[in-house]
């Protein structure tokens, strides 16, 4: 009798999940087609997901646009949901999450080294030659040491840049010639060779979404937005397990 039971108890909660599966299908799929209908100019909807908040949606558009909805699609919100209990901003932790990218994964073949000390702590750094914060931040990474960045030349923001950008990429040690430019002003000097690198580097700025200078990928895939000062740096590098 109590085996009897055992199945009967076993069957319930499996038809409960499977009704639970099927009700939150019933409900993504009108928000899609709600939300498809009502607003075509929207960007691919790539998934919907139910969020931390009861009865909000989380909308994720074009691989890492997020967005908040109801279970009708009635609403879309666009802004940062903020757990006020642990003071946490979701919608940037989510959006972080998507944006990460895999360190060992990084085409390094389009960058040139930096190394100081024994260089164990690694760091990309994507940056534009005309880029003020970018030299500041330049300026702020000479005081760390043990560590070793990959410079990848992204010359977004003119003409000039990417004339510059080539300049440096052909120089005999990219290294020096960059941070001569970055840290001293000292101009590099007119070069010319293969620089397929700098095209390449914008095309995959492009795809990952990287939208200004500088930005830093630590280890981790944890990326930095803007420029950081040297000891917050530092706590982000020791943080990395």
């Amino acid at each position: 009798m109590n085996h009897f039971k055992q199945i009967c108890i076993a069957s319930v909660i499996g038809f409960g999940l499977m009704v639970s599966a099927s009700h939150a299908d019933t409900v993504e799929n009108n928000i899609k087609k709600n939300l498809t209908d009502r607003l075509p100019q929207l960007p691919r909807i790539d998934e919907i997901t139910k969020s931390p908040m009861n009865g909000l949606y989380e909308v994720r558009l074009d691989e890492t646009e997020i967005y908040y909805t109801d279970a009708e699609g009635n609403f879309l919100i666009q802004g940062s949901l903020i757990d006020t209990r642990s003071r946490k901003n979701l919608t940037e932790e989510r959006t972080d999450k998507l944006l990460s990218v895999a360190f060992d994964s990084l085409p390094t073949k389009d960058a040139f080294t930096i190394v100081r000390g024994n260089g164990k702590r690694k760091i990309a750094v994507f940056e534009d030659p005309n880029c003020g914060y970018c030299k500041r931040f330049e300026r702020d990474l000479q005081k760390i040491d043990n560590i070793t960045v990959y410079l990848f030349l992204y010359p977004i923001l003119s003409a000039d840049s990417m004339e510059k950008a080539k300049n440096i990429w052909c120089g005999k040690d990219k290294a020096k010639t960059w941070q001569d430019w970055m840290v001293k002003g000292q101009s590099p000097t007119s070069l010319t060779c293969e620089s397929q690198a700098l095209l390449r580097n914008l095309e995959y700025g492009k795809k990952h979404k990287i939208n200004g200078t500088p930005t830093i990928l630590l280890a981790d895939g944890t990326r930095v937005p803007g420029a950081i000062e040297a000891r917050e740096l530092e706590k982000l590098l020791m943080d990395i397990k």
